[in-house]
C-alpha cells in the first residue's frame, strides 16, 4: 500500500469499532463512518476523523467519500465494507419492503460506495476493497432471510468484482465471519418490531418457542464466539498482505460450513442446517 488510508464504515460498535482502533494502533490513517451523526462526535472525542454515512442515502454517501477525498488530497487506500443490520423473521412474514429496506442499507449502498471508490483506486495505481460478508453468505439458517439474502448478494457482486478487477492494481477481498461479539442482535430488534406482524403469523408459536427467546434474552456468547479482534485481525493481513488472499474465514463455524456445502448434498446440508435454527 502506497498510503495507508481507509474508510471503514458501521463503526458505532463491535467490529468496525474494533478494526479501527485496530489500525489505527498498526499507522493507518482511519476515516471512521457511522450512520448516526451522534456517534460520529463520540468518535470525534476518541479522536478519529469521522464522516456520517448512510448507506440508504446517495448523496450521503457521496457527501462522505468527498470529505474523506478533500482531507487527502483525493486519494483513498482501501475501504472496508462493514455497516450492515438485520431483520429476523420467516420469509413469509417478511414484507417486500422490508426486503426492500434491508436490501438498499446491506447492498445498494455498499455498492453505490464501491462504485464511487473504484474510479479513485483505479487513478492512484492501488487500492483495496474489503467487503464484510458472513458464514451466512454460503449457507442459511431459518428466520434470517432478510439477512441471508443480502449476504448472498455482497458475495455475488464481489466474486464478480474480484474478477472484472483483475487487470488492475486494486484487490477485491471477502471477509467470511461466523459468530463474532457484536450488536447485530440487540440492532435487530427494531426492524423486528417495525415490519415483522409475527402474532398475525400461522408460525406463531415457532415465534414464541425459538425466535423470540433468542432474539430478546441475553443467553451470553454464542458457541464458538469470537471477540471482534480477530477480525480486525484478518482486515490487518488483508491490507498488508502483498497478495491478499481473495476470502478470508473467521470462526470455526465458517471453516466447518464452508467444507459441509462442497461435500454433503442439499438434502444432508438441510437437515444440518435445520437443526441449528
Amino acid at each position: 500500500m502506497k498510503q495507508k488510508t481507509i474508510l471503514v464504515t458501521g463503526c458505532s460498535s463491535g467490529i468496525g469499532y474494533d478494526v479501527i482502533y485496530h489500525l489505527r494502533d498498526h499507522g493507518w490513517r482511519v476515516f471512521a463512518a457511522c450512520k448516526q451523526q451522534v456517534d460520529c462526535d463520540r468518535l470525534a472525542g476518541e479522536g478519529f476523523e469521522t464522516v456520517q454515512l448512510d448507506y440508504t442515502d446517495t448523496s450521503s454517501i457521496a457527501a462522505a467519500l468527498d470529505e474523506v477525498l478533500k482531507a487527502t488530497g483525493g486519494t483513498l487506500g482501501a475501504v472496508f465494507n462493514n455497516g450492515a443490520h438485520a431483520i429476523p423473521g420467516a420469509v413469509e412474514d417478511l414484507p417486500t419492503d422490508a426486503l426492500r429496506a434491508i436490501f438498499e442499507a446491506n447492498v445498494f449502498g455498499w455498492h453505490e460506495l464501491t462504485r464511487r471508490v473504484i474510479p479513485v483506486m483505479r487513478a492512484q495505481g492501488y487500492g483495496r476493497i474489503l467487503n464484510h460478508s458472513s458464514v451466512l453468505g454460503m449457507v442459511v439458517m431459518p428466520w434470517r432471510a432478510a439477512y441471508n439474502s443480502t449476504k448472498f448478494a455482497v458475495e455475488g457482486l464481489t466474486d464478480t468484482l474480484r474478477i472484472e478487477l483483475r487487470d488492475t492494481p486494486i484487490h477485491v477481498v471477502t471477509l467470511n465471519t461466523g459468530p463474532v461479539t457484536s450488536k447485530i442482535r440487540v440492532n435487530s430488534i427494531p426492524h423486528f418490531e417495525r415490519w415483522v406482524d409475527w402474532e398475525a403469523s400461522p408460525r406463531v408459536e415457532q415465534y414464541r418457542a425459538k425466535l423470540l427467546k433468542r432474539l430478546y434474552e441475553d443467553r451470553g456468547p454464542d458457541k464458538f464466539e469470537l471477540p471482534p479482534s480477530a477480525v480486525s485481525a484478518k482486515v490487518l493481513q488483508a491490507l498488508t498482505a502483498k497478495n491478499p488472499r481473495p476470502r478470508y474465514f473467521i470462526t470455526t463455524p465458517t471453516w466447518m460450513m464452508g467444507v459441509a456445502r462442497r461435500i454433503l448434498t442439499t438434502r444432508q446440508l438441510d437437515w444440518l442446517l435445520a437443526k441449528g435454527a
